[in-house]
């Protein structure tokens, strides 16, 4: 899609309410302490204001004349807030502490700070997304609440198109470098790629396992990502448009879930 059909849809997807907040929570005490830690850091991480992001993104929109992807981005960077004030007030919900600083959080503001390159903070954003899919998922599995699970479900929706998005603008990035370009960034990519994987889930391991994951599965998982996103920007501008399908369970079945509980 260009820039002016992803405005209607995040528009239009800011009209969706996937969450019944009359809904108490129903979590144990022992299921709070296996996630609270990664609940806490995940939701301080979506709140973000996203200065830097669009700071990038004014500048990169600039330079091909397509001001509209400003526009997109800051709807982009609105959605990701909305996660995290819902895992905000769940936090609030269940009686505990919402968090002001975590170390990975710290660490990659730290890194957005410096960036001003619109293909390094695409690239930062999928890699980022794709472990928030299996986050969320393992969060979503971790407990019998179903107002969590309600939150897991928008957010999960969300972030199958957010990965669209981003492949969609990384293939347009990639697709006029030259063949030596092109090469090169297929290995950083990879690198940073797995790198990532490994930093996210000693961070988490304790919220992934609560919600069904072994080292091996997760790893598994984030190959088949790569796989699907980063691992075929190379190939043609058909594969790229594919590989933002970036979850195993796709954006169709993704959409039946969000009927379900409309």
């Amino acid at each position: 899609m260009n820039s002016k059909e992803w405005i209607a849809y995040f528009r239009q997807n800011a009209k969706q309410y996937r969450v019944d907040w009359n809904l108490d929570p129903n979590i144990t005490q022992e299921q709070i302490s296996a996630v609270i830690y990664s609940l806490q850091a995940w939701q301080l991480g979506e709140t973000s204001d996203g200065s830097n992001l669009l700071r990038a993104a004014t500048k990169y929109a600039h330079s091909i004349n397509d001001p509209d992807y400003i526009e997109a981005v800051k709807l982009f960077i609105k959605e990701e807030q909305k996660h995290g004030n819902n895992l905000g007030l769940y936090i609030d919900a269940i009686g505990e502490k919402r968090i002001r600083q975590d170390w990975g959080d710290s660490l990659f503001r730290k890194i957005r700070y410096f960036n001003t390159s619109m293909e390094l903070w695409t690239l930062t954003v999928i890699v980022v997304e794709s472990t928030a899919q299996i986050f969320y998922q393992s969060l979503k599995d971790a407990s019998d609440c179903t107002l969590l699970k309600q939150i897991c479900t928008d957010i999960l929706i969300d972030e199958a198109y957010h990965i669209t998005f981003q492949m969609e603008r990384m293939s347009t990035i990639v697709k006029d470098k030259t063949v030596f370009g092109k090469r090169w960034r297929k290995w950083f990519y990879k690198l940073f790629f797995f790198s990532t994987t490994l930093v996210v889930w000693f961070a988490h391991k304790k919220a992934f396992k609560a919600g069904g994951n072994t080292f091996k599965s997760y790893c598994k998982k984030m190959s088949l990502k790569y796989g699907k996103t980063l691992g075929k920007l190379g190939a043609s501008s058909r594969q790229a448009l594919v590989a933002g399908e970036a979850s195993e369970i796709t954006i169709h079945q993704y959409k039946t879930i969000a009927r379900e509980h409309s």
